[in-house]
């Protein structure tokens, strides 16, 4: 293969991710980010995430907090970098990350409806239960630096509201975000424009000059962080696919052993893959002679992981967190997905 057709597989997929995701997806989610970051209570964010929050309601709340987010690896990471920055707990934190793109309730029934709802039910099962295990291992495995950080924040004082707000106007505020966030993703364009003039309305009427410019700054300081990393992750994964032959991945990931699964942990983590367009590939993948068990392994670690979020992500907690991060999402899907096509 010609340089220049690698070359060129990159710049496609780096046109075909600014023209689709970044305006529709990721512009919106870097805004949440930025508001998370500059008005979200922080007494509600350690309430529900923080590291001395009860965990049976942290990580239920980290792991079912994304069903209702069409987002994919690259677009819930703005929105776990706004929480973790506000003070969450890593173990929560993570949670949600990876209950985001894995668990949002338009791919469970997409599933369910072209896979078959054994495949669909096995993915929100396990979707939720990785959600809560990574979580807990992360936890558990940088414990030192959790305790630090939650002696650091029993000495913070926190003021309950310092902007004056009462929370029904923050609720509709960052309402109006989740919804944007949605029907943009969606490409619902009316409801788009009609929710674009709510926020107009209400960031006139209920905040401040100097309020929008601190939620300008923490959005930017999103942007700065993560996108790059993104843009380069993206156009790698295109020179991927180019180089990668379309049939390869099928072949490698028939039958159900050890190997057809890691494998098929190892090429979601790596491929990026928008929400939703994970069912139709791995479809195509079935057709071509994938089993069940790597099939339900894609699913999960697919869109949860993708090479351009792994190098963003990275800018958010760190190389060693990464990694760990990673292992656990490959080690977790190759493991759930030999266990399913054993007994599917």
């Amino acid at each position: 293969m010609e340089a220049i057709e690698i070359l060129r597989g990159g710049l496609n997929g780096l046109a075909e991710y600014l023209s689709l995701h970044v305006i529709t997806c990721l512009v919106p989610a870097l805004f949440i980010a930025g508001a998370i970051s500059a008005f979200a209570s922080q007494a509600a964010i350690l309430k529900y995430f923080g590291p001395q929050a009860k965990k049976p309601v942290a990580y239920s709340v980290g792991s079912v907090s994304g069903a209702i987010l069409a987002v994919c690896s690259c677009t819930v990471l703005p929105l776990f970098g706004g929480i973790y920055k506000r003070g969450a707990g890593l173990g929560p934190a993570i949670a949600f990350l990876f209950s985001g793109p894995a668990i949002n309730i338009l791919a469970i029934v997409y599933t369910a409806n072209i896979l078959g709802y054994e495949l669909g039910i096995a993915r929100a099962v396990g979707a939720i239960s990785f959600a809560v295990c990574i979580g807990l291992i992360m936890a558990f495995i940088f414990r030192k630096e959790e305790v630090k950080k939650a002696q650091a924040q029993a000495f913070t004082l926190v003021e309950a509201d310092p902007n004056g707000k009462k929370p029904w106007q923050y609720a509709i505020f960052f309402g109006t975000l989740i919804a944007i966030l949605i029907t943009a993703a969606s490409k619902y364009w009316i409801p788009f424009g009609i929710l674009g003039s709510v926020l107009g309305i209400t960031l006139w009427r209920w905040f401040t000059g100097d309020e929008i410019k601190e939620w300008m700054k923490e959005t930017l300081y999103f942007l700065k962080r993560i996108l790059p990393w993104l843009l380069i992750g993206v156009f790698i994964a295109g020179i991927l696919g180019k180089v990668i032959p379309p049939t390869a991945m099928a072949t490698y990931m028939g039958g159900n052993t050890i190997f057809a699964n890691f494998v098929a942990s190892i090429g979601g983590a790596l491929m990026y893959i928008a929400t939703l367009t994970e069912v139709p590939i791995i479809k195509t993948f079935m057709n071509l002679g994938m089993g069940k068990g790597p099939a339900l392994a894609l699913l999960l670690a697919g869109p949860a992981l993708s090479l351009p979020s792994m190098l963003a992500l990275r800018g958010i907690i760190g190389t060693k967190k990464m990694l760990v991060y990673v292992a656990l999402v490959v080690a977790a899907a190759t493991i759930t997905g030999l266990i399913y096509g054993s007994i599917a």
